[in-house]
């Protein structure tokens, strides 16, 4: 890393040298340029994605054959991880979005972190689950390296001892 030197003069023999003005000149094209590339990420098409590497392909296709409820429950994690490849829920959410039983949870998130599709971490007495980001992740390629937290957190009314307001659909029938 090089210093930059700025002053009221520029300094011809060093490289890092420039004046209050050149400086003030790259900041504001800077925050253009950073604009613009926010500008680009809200007006694109892809705004929930998460990337995939093929090389794992026959690893998913035996957990869809073999562990049919575990690939579902890879795919929830995967939907709701963050871009940072980890998400913190319960065992009570993944029953309620998945229509499991507690113990079908626990064996098929088994079954995840057996084949190194998952690691489970603990945070106090909550799961924090990660996504093995050599086979999924959500943020660009170059930012693989940073694969854990903070988490998105998954919480289900059911466990909570205060409830919760949740908006529901307004249900419409047809008249026949």
């Amino acid at each position: 890393m090089s210093i930059l030197n700025v002053g009221e003069t520029r300094n011809i023999s060093d490289d890092n040298s420039m004046t209050f003005k050149e400086r003030q000149k790259d900041l504001e094209a800077q925050d253009i340029a950073q604009k613009k590339a926010l500008q680009r990420e809200k007006n694109s098409s892809l705004k929930r994605w998460s990337q995939y590497n093929l090389e794992h392909t026959k690893e998913l296709m035996w957990l869809a054959r073999k562990h049919g409820v575990a690939l579902a429950m890879l795919y929830f994690l995967v939907d709701q991880m963050n871009d940072y490849n980890a998400v913190i829920c319960s065992y009570q959410v993944l029953q309620e979005v998945l229509e499991i039983s507690k113990s079908s949870v626990i064996r098929n998130l088994n079954v995840l972190k057996t084949q190194g599709f998952i690691a489970i971490l603990k945070s106090g007495t909550s799961n924090v689950y990660t996504i093995n980001d050599n086979v999924y992740w959500k943020s660009w390629g170059n930012k693989r390296k940073y694969s854990k937290f903070p988490a998105n957190v998954i919480l289900a009314a059911t466990e909570q001892d205060v409830r919760l307001s949740i908006n529901k659909h307004k249900e419409i029938t047809l008249k026949e």
